[in-house]
Parts: structure tokens; C-alpha cells; sequence
């Protein structure tokens, strides 16, 4: 079971790729929605009022992913799929690439197209700090006061990390726990008496 993805930390240095007096500027976004993909790329059509084409492509999801590659008038998927193809390549998600193209005056054919705005979103992403993560799910364990030592032994000798910790009338504590652990943890709680445990989605 696959339970870790790749994105990046923050945005790249903008890269340059030039063929034929064009010039594609090459920017990797870290995005987790599509309302904040579409907000870098507003920013960027104003820095570059004058280029002649946004063309992008993003991902999102760490298990589930969706995506989108748009084009932005150059002839059909010359441009966002070829930035896409190199988010695959890559193996990254919650991510926007853009590649902004000034027009040099000579045409690149869709050959030429293909491989700028490919070149452009990987030198982007060469530049890119990319980190894993691990996928992990949240579980709340609830108990009362004669359990605690029990719990936090648990606790400690499966190494969990504690998220948040509610101790009123009764405890409850939320642990954080990788996903192909998870149902092994799970049961570990689930079978001991007088403690109850249930995944929180997040």
C-alpha cells in the first residue's frame, strides 16, 4: 500500500527555456485547491501582462487525484499536457506548473511547442524543493482516568505522535498513525478494555 506522496514546499525560481527568440518562464506552485492554483496564475498573467500565452497544468489529491492541463490558445495539447506529463514524471500532486511563453516571431511547430513547454516545467520542477510525506489517518482514543497509563503505553511503544490531548471528566487523546499501520493500531486499541477507539476523517 502506497502511503507516502511527493509535492513541494514552496514556490520554484522562475526558469527560462528559450527557442527561436521565444521565451517560456517556467513557475511550480505548491496548491492544495483549485481556487488557489487559479490565484497564482492570476498573479502571473499580471507580472507577464505582455507574454502571449499562460499555459498550465496542476494536480491534486495524495490517494485520489484530479488534474487539469490547459493549453491557453496554442494548438491542442502542445502545451498543458506535456507540463502534466512532467508532474507524472516527477511523481508530485498538490502542485500547479505554469509556463508563460513570449512569442519571438518565428513559429516552433507543435514538435517545438511540445518539447519548450516540456523543458520549461521540468527545469521548473529540477529547481523545485520536493519532499515526501507520509499518508496518515487520525484516530481519537477514548477513556477514562484508570486507563491513562495503559494508553500512553501504547502510545509510546508504537512510537504514534499525539495531535491533541482533551483530558476533562474523561480523556480523549487524537493520534496521528501511517496508513498501512493504521488497522494494526486500530485493533491494538479496539481490543483493550475500557478504552474506545474511531477514525476521524480530516
Amino acid at each position: 500500500m502506497k502511503d507516502t506522496y511527493k509535492t513541494i514546499t514552496k514556490a520554484s525560481p522562475e526558469a527560462l527555456f528559450k527557442d527561436r527568440n521565444s521565451k517560456f518562464f517556467g513557475y511550480a506552485f505548491p496548491v492544495k485547491t483549485e481556487e488557489e492554483a487559479n490565484l497564482y496564475l492570476e498573479e502571473l498573467k499580471k507580472k507577464h501582462h505582455k507574454a502571449s500565452h499562460w499555459c498550465f497544468a496542476w494536480q491534486l489529491g495524495k490517494t485520489d487525484f484530479h488534474y487539469r492541463a490547459n493549453d491557453d490558445g496554442e494548438p491542442s495539447n502542445s502545451a498543458g499536457m506535456p507540463i502534466y506529463g512532467q508532474i507524472q514524471s516527477f511523481e508530485v500532486t498538490n502542485i500547479l506548473i505554469v509556463v508563460v511563453r513570449y512569442f519571438g516571431g518565428v513559429k516552433l511547430g507543435v514538435g517545438g511547442l511540445i518539447n519548450a513547454y516540456k523543458t520549461a516545467a521540468q527545469v521548473a520542477l529540477e529547481k523545485a524543493n520536493i519532499v515526501t510525506y507520509t499518508i496518515d489517518e487520525v484516530f481519537e482514543i477514548h477513556f477514562d482516568y484508570p486507563e491513562m497509563n495503559i494508553v500512553m503505553r501504547l502510545i509510546k511503544e508504537n512510537n504514534l505522535n499525539i495531535l491533541e490531548q482533551k483530558l476533562a471528566l474523561d480523556c480523549k487523546i487524537y493520534i496521528s498513525v501511517r496508513k498501512k499501520e493504521a488497522e494494526a493500531i486500530f485493533e491494538k486499541f479496539d481490543s483493550t478494555y475500557k478504552v474506545e477507539i474511531k477514525k476521524i476523517d480530516v
